[in-house]
């Protein structure tokens, strides 16, 4: 945490700049560093509560808490508009946390040990579960362009609707099925991480309450300033809302989740730094995918599940690839270069999408 703890300062310089109308440019990159250390503190906030709730509220707390940042930044873009920015984040999330977290875990585990070992059983199934829900995230794209109807027709958006409700039904009993009638198959893993942790926390409960309300205060403070810049790094560095949707916002939003993913990596836990990159994956798709739809629909910004066929092909070029890099229980660094090569490519090819 001592690096988040350094980068704090780029909160006030973000303000600062913010009001001394410093280039929007700058401020929006300045901002994006003040966001992640605030997500750490966010993150380890969360654990420390959860840690003296039990397994149930407590798990329950870490699924729904992981992703507040993301929220956070999507809540105030939708707001103000960026409906394309805010899909874009959806689908760079995805593609992101396959590919450059599980790549980047890879890598950088690979180059401490010459092989790691991870369950085949619970990788197998977080990618049928991965499968499940991004063919339900993908159903409103398919009715759109098979019928011909716009992604803003109301047809489109109720079927958005039906489909977010869906997907928070399972959300909430894949829930039950983890921290209550099938908890037993997480034991192992819980037990081998609380080991290594268990030191580690020292917060007291009041102080982790604290610095909670305090990180989502100033992440929603900093996502403001971000958003509000946005335009100006489109028009100025010539990129696209689809780009930095898809590649920026993403990785800001994720960012704590991929340090940790690679942490666990090097420490040789290669189930830890697999799960997170699966378990982000699916959250993004049945728990954060499904909120956004139904707060736009909340605050009259009607928003679809309809991605643009690129995007479609790029979600399913990274479940495949995962899926098959990482069904042997195996990885090395060499397969971390391939999914690293596969993320790069697809950035690109969204860099240079609609100029």
């Amino acid at each position: 945490m001592r690096i988040f703890l350094y980068m704090l300062i780029f909160i006030p310089i973000s303000i600062a700049f913010h009001f001394l109308h410093f280039s929007q440019t700058v401020n929006f990159f300045v901002a994006a560093l003040a966001i992640i250390p605030l997500a750490a503190f966010m993150g380890r906030a969360t654990e420390e509560i959860a840690s003296r709730k039990g397994a149930a509220i407590g798990g329950l707390m870490n699924a729904t808490f992981g992703n507040a940042t993301e929220l956070i930044i999507a809540f105030i873009a939708l707001s103000k508009g960026y409906i394309d920015v805010v899909k874009a984040s959806i689908t760079g999330s995805i593609i992101g946390n396959l590919l450059l977290v599980m790549g980047a875990s890879f890598l950088a585990g690979g180059l401490r040990f010459k092989t790691q070992k991870f369950n085949k059983a619970v990788v197998g199934n977080g990618s049928s579960m991965l499968t499940t829900a991004v063919i339900g995230l993908v159903v409103p794209s398919m009715y759109s362009y098979t019928t011909g109807l716009a992604q803003t027709d109301p047809v489109v958006v109720r079927l958005s609707e039906w489909v977010a409700v869906s997907l928070l039904f399972v959300y909430f009993l894949g829930l039950v099925f983890s921290l209550h009638t099938h908890k037993k198959l997480m034991c192992v893993e819980e037990e081998e991480q609380n080991v290594e942790e268990c030191e580690e926390h020292h917060w007291s409960m009041r102080k982790a309450i604290i610095i909670l309300i305090l990180s989502t205060l100033f992440v929603a403070l900093e996502s403001e300033i971000l958003v509000d810049s946005i335009h100006a790094v489109i028009n100025s560095l010539h990129m696209t809302e689809l780009f930095v949707g898809i590649i920026i916002v993403a990785i800001i939003g994720n960012a704590s989740e991929h340090a940790a993913a690679i942490v666990m990596a090097m420490k040789g836990k290669a189930d830890l730094a697999v799960n997170i990159s699966q378990g982000s994956s699916v959250q993004v798709v049945l728990f954060v995918a499904p909120v956004l739809v139904l707060f736009g629909m909340i605050i009259n910004q009607p928003m679809s599940l309809v991605f643009t066929h690129f995007e479609v092909l790029a979600v399913a070029v990274s479940v495949i690839i995962a899926g098959a890099v990482a069904q042997d229980g195996e990885s090395n660094w060499y397969e971390g270069v391939m999914l690293l090569a596969v993320y790069l490519i697809l950035a690109g090819a969204f860099f240079f999408l609609g100029k």
